[in-house]
């Protein structure tokens, strides 16, 4: 299987705070046969998680396996949303990311992500990890579900964590709500033909 490599480049800019940094990073294609994986050099992990996958052919059993574990995830994240919601930042699970992203230099580190795993139906965060200026901090961690990624802002309270968190789950639930119905409307249109 060849590979190819291509670089992506953005200017992003951090209001009032950081001037604007040139962020680059490296992806690597890998094409098989009806299929294309992009891994980004950053992120990947031993035996790789796929950022994008064309799922043509795949059999309608294993398109809604693939809905029912997304269901699984996009349930688990509303679980932690509500824990986010109901309950004191302090103890939950989403404590080391608030400590992360109110307490790191802004100066050193631009954004944190949490790295979350779906269990037996839980969401677990499994590990943040901080982004400092355009490379990323060594921590990788293997067999992600998702992840959600805030930007630094040091002195954050925690109500104010808890929308921007909030709202990122949120956004992602909707994600895998999508993904979950597209694989079932692709499994039915497979069935009918």
């Amino acid at each position: 299987m060849a590979a190819r490599s291509v670089t992506f480049s953005f200017e992003e800019t951090t209001p009032k705070t950081t001037p604007p940094y040139n962020v680059e990073t490296e992806a690597y294609v890998y094409g098989a046969e009806a299929d294309t994986i992009v891994y980004d050099r950053r992120h990947r992990r031993d035996g790789g998680t796929a950022m994008t996958r064309d799922d043509t052919d795949d059999s309608p059993a294993d398109l809604r396996e693939r809905a029912a574990r997304d269901e699984e995830i996009a349930d688990a994240l509303e679980d932690l949303l509500e824990e986010l919601r109901d309950e004191d930042i302090k103890g939950s699970r989403l404590e080391g990311l608030f400590d992360e992203v109110s307490s790191s230099n802004p100066n050193i580190w631009n954004i944190v992500s949490a790295f979350i795993d779906v269990e037996d139906g839980e969401a677990i965060v499994t590990d943040e990890s901080k982004l400092a200026q355009g490379s990323w901090a060594p921590e990788i961690v293997e067999g992600c579900d998702t992840m959600i990624t805030l930007e630094i802002e040091y002195g954050m309270m925690p109500d104010e964590f808890a929308y921007t968190a909030g709202k990122k789950l949120t956004q992602r639930i909707e994600e895998f709500r999508e993904r979950a119905a597209e694989a079932r409307e692709r499994a039915d249109e497979l069935e009918d033909d």
